[in-house]
């Protein structure tokens, strides 16, 4: 495994809408373990292939034990061609983003998804999400549309620089 480079702001790869992928192979599996490592080395909680240079649909979540409640489970994820096909509620929260360093804002986002993908075996999965990981799949799922977590800041007052440590409590 590798740690890659992760792609930042103005690079136009992070504008495009990511290819779908026809079938998973070891060079994806390849590919998805070495954005895991990425992932927790920067340390963030998602990551999508566009980040990290290619344009494929495919992000990676880890969202740590207890994150909203004491009792919530860890989530593991890596997911290929994942869509939202359910979405409700909508709450306002902080995010920031490994591509764009050192910046948070508030966004709105549904408070519950269920997410349709592939995983690495090929198979169908459906993922029902609320909370914080509803939050990252949104937002690894909206890199691979080109959307930016900025473009989402409905109030660009919220938009601010942040130090390493609140850095690390938003980043997605």
């Amino acid at each position: 495994m590798a740690i890659l480079d992760i792609v930042l702001e103005g690079n136009p790869l992070l504008r495009q809408k990511a290819t779908r992928i026809r079938h998973v192979d070891a060079s994806l599996r390849a590919l998805a373990d070495d954005m895991w490592e990425t992932m927790l080395e920067a340390p963030g909680v998602g990551l999508a292939a566009p980040q990290v240079g290619v344009s494929r649909r495919l992000i990676v979540v880890h969202v740590p034990a207890g994150h909203d409640h004491d009792d919530d489970p860890e989530v593991n994820l890596r997911l290929v061609n994942p869509e939202i096909v359910r979405a409700h509620g909508r709450e306002v929260g902080p995010e920031g983003c490994l591509s764009i360093p050192g910046w948070a804002g508030d966004v709105p986002r549904a408070d519950a998804v269920t997410v349709k993908a592939v995983d690495l075996d090929n198979h169908p999965v459906r993922i029902k999400a609320t909370g914080y990981t509803a939050r990252v799949l949104q937002h690894e799922i909206d890199h691979l549309d080109g959307i930016l977590f900025t473009d989402r800041v409905e109030d660009k007052s919220t938009l601010r620089l942040v130090t390493e440590e609140e850095f690390d409590d938003v980043a997605e």
